[in-house]
């Protein structure tokens, strides 16, 4: 029994690929790779730095002393100075040099930077397996009618498919959204302590190409194209929300789902994968309760709410910077990621195993045709000569007798039989059974699916990659 308190979102939810993203390990190591980029532009740009000393900062790069890293920060009560005097009792003859010119936020905001972009990558490559499952389902189910809902009343049929199709559509914005910061996301590059480079002019006595050429070139060793044109102490904050944004997005779409299956489960029409042994409830033997796609709202609805965090935080930041930011930060950026890795997990695991009930599907289709075909006789009475409004006032009248036999006493719809006894649809009577067909209701549904996934299938997935293999924990 662990007596301390561990986030769920480590213990429970998210993968160890996620979790490793934003460990203290890999945040550390960036930044004595953000320190050693430094020191390498700075000796090629001029600056008296030597060989053996960028070796000896590279021999010690993933080699971090967190107990000295630690002795430190108690000591001095800063994160950042406490971890280059620990890099600096590795890398003795390197020491003088490490962190040249540099603020904080050169390690702590380049780093932040690199690891969203990472995190993004790994959201990214889920999202596209939350599309291929939903996009083999639409196609598969395409043409599948079954009775479509406004209100969450019986309306105009539509094919399982087509409800697909738009939860994929969902998830195709959230993925391009997604691509968007994640291909636009630069570093704060070399900026020094208020953002104007004074210390890097210092440096290079004046030399302003120099300084440009130090931010470009420490942006590139660590694999983004571009710094932010300016910046304060920090890079903004309104990236953060942009971001984080984007993973409310994603939140919003699997929340949506999550409740379309919890109430197509209810009607036992379509349901979440259920294993043999799972267990509903500790009461109720019989039961078959949505866990996965309760779980799914749960997380989602953590993730948009957390969504405010990062807005407030680009709001407060005072001139050129100010320090609330930072505890807000550690805890908001990561948990959100982390929470959305989650989601994500179950998403994938839901979409994957779907169950169609289609016999289910088909007895709501029957008891709902009746009332659908009237349209289709009332057009065909008036093309034998009928009177539009007068039919339509009768096929009204029946349609409420009929409803109210079935919902009153539980009889079987026998709108069809009301509307042939009634000689005001004589001209029709022997053609109403064929014009009882459920595909002939559901309009362009499924060459719409067709169109939307087909374009989903042959393009997107197949131009990056196929499926996305994660370590779910659902």
């Amino acid at each position: 029994m662990k007596d301390a308190y561990e986030s769920p979102f480590g213990e429970r939810y998210a993968t160890k690929e996620m979790q490793y993203i934003f460990s203290q390990e890999n945040k550390f190591r960036t930044w004595r790779r953000l320190w050693i980029a430094l020191a390498e532009t700075e000796k090629e740009l001029g600056v008296e730095i030597s060989n053996e000393q960028i070796e000896e900062m590279r021999r010690y790069e993933s080699d971090i002393n967190y107990d000295v890293a630690a002795a430190f920060e108690k000591k001095l009560k800063h994160d950042v100075m406490a971890h280059i005097h620990a890099f600096g009792e590795q890398a003795k003859k390197a020491r003088p040099v490490i962190h040249l010119g540099a603020t904080s936020c050169y390690v702590t905001d380049n780093a932040d930077i690199i690891i969203m972009k990472a995190a993004l990558s790994v959201i990214r490559g889920k999202l596209l397996t939350v599309m291929r499952n939903l996009t083999d389902f639409a196609l598969k189910y395409k043409g599948l009618p079954t009775l479509g809902f406004t209100h969450f009343q019986p309306a105009q049929f539509t094919t399982v498919g087509k409800r697909a199709s738009l939860w994929l559509y969902d998830v195709y914005l959230d993925f391009v959204e997604v691509k968007k910061r994640e291909d636009g996301l630069k570093l704060r590059g070399a900026k020094g302590a208020t953002g104007t480079q004074m210390s890097f002019l210092y440096l290079f006595d004046g030399d302003k190409d120099k300084v440009d050429e130090l931010d470009k070139t420490v942006v590139k060793k660590m694999g983004f194209d571009e710094a932010f044109p300016v910046t304060g102490q920090t890079y903004t904050r309104k990236v953060d929300f942009y971001v984080l944004s984007a993973l409310s997005g994603i939140a919003q779409s699997a929340h949506k789902f999550a409740n379309d299956i919890r109430l197509l489960q209810n009607l036992k029409e379509i349901e979440e994968p259920f294993e043999k042994s799972q267990v509903g409830s500790s009461a109720m033997a019989y039961k078959r309760n949505p866990m996965r796609c309760e779980r799914m709202t749960g997380l989602a609805r953590y993730i948009m709410t957390a969504a405010l965090n990062p807005a407030f935080t680009a709001a407060e930041q005072w001139l050129e910077r100010t320090l609330d930011d930072s505890a807000n930060r550690r805890v908001a950026v990561a948990e959100m990621f982390l929470a959305a890795d989650g989601l994500l997990n179950v998403f994938i695991d839901v979409t994957d195993g779907l169950v169609v009930n289609k016999s289910v599907i088909e007895r709501h289709v029957r008891e709902e045709a009746p009332f659908a075909a009237t349209e289709a006789i009332l057009m065909e009475c008036v093309k034998a000569g009928g009177d539009r409004q007068n039919l339509h006032e009768k096929i009204r009248a029946h349609c409420m007798a009929a409803a109210e036999e079935i919902k009153r006493r539980g009889t079987p719809n026998d709108l069809i039989e009301r509307i042939k006894n009634d000689e005001a649809f004589a001209a029709v009577r022997g053609g109403i059974d064929d014009m009882i067909d459920a595909q002939a209701f559901t309009g362009r549904a499924e060459e719409q699916t067709e169109r939307f996934a087909g374009f989903i299938r042959d393009t997107l997935l197949s131009g990056e990659g196929g499926r996305v293999k994660s370590e779910l924990n659902v």
